[in-house]
């Protein structure tokens, strides 16, 4: 059974995530300055977001082609945020699939730092365990 209930609770969570981010001036001035834009295709249960400087948009909101698409399970995306599994090693193993040129991928993860951070108090108030 997945960690997430339902696609609802995904896209509230990950959604969550990425909103804090983008509050983050920091962040949000290097989103605007790399022009950052991500899909996230997230599976089992299904969740679609596309995160760019300005904002987040869930499912069929969606506008325009993102430069990096990032799809794997809900369940290893909570890993990933949570530090139990490194990007590298989803990568190897096919959990987490990348689509966008890797120069971009590589600006990207230095920015998701703060993610890891935040991740888990956000995840907990959800009601998402570890």
């Amino acid at each position: 059974m997945s960690v997430f209930p339902s696609g609802e609770m995904a896209v509230k969570v990950f959604g969550r995530l990425f909103t804090v981010l983008l509050e983050d001036d920091d962040f949000a001035a290097k989103a605007r300055q790399e022009g950052m834009s991500v899909r996230l295709l997230h599976t089992k249960p299904d969740c679609e977001l596309l995160v760019t400087p300005e904002g987040v948009r869930a499912g069929g909101e969606q506008a325009g082609p993102a430069a990096i698409t990032l799809r794997m399970s809900c369940d290893t995306a909570h890993a990933l945020w949570m530090g139990q599994l490194m990007v590298p090693v989803a990568i190897a193993t096919g959990r987490l699939r990348i689509r966008g040129k890797v120069a971009r991928v590589l600006e990207l993860v230095p920015m998701l730092r703060p993610a890891f951070d935040r991740y888990p108090e956000i995840a907990a108030a959800a009601g998402i365990g570890a």
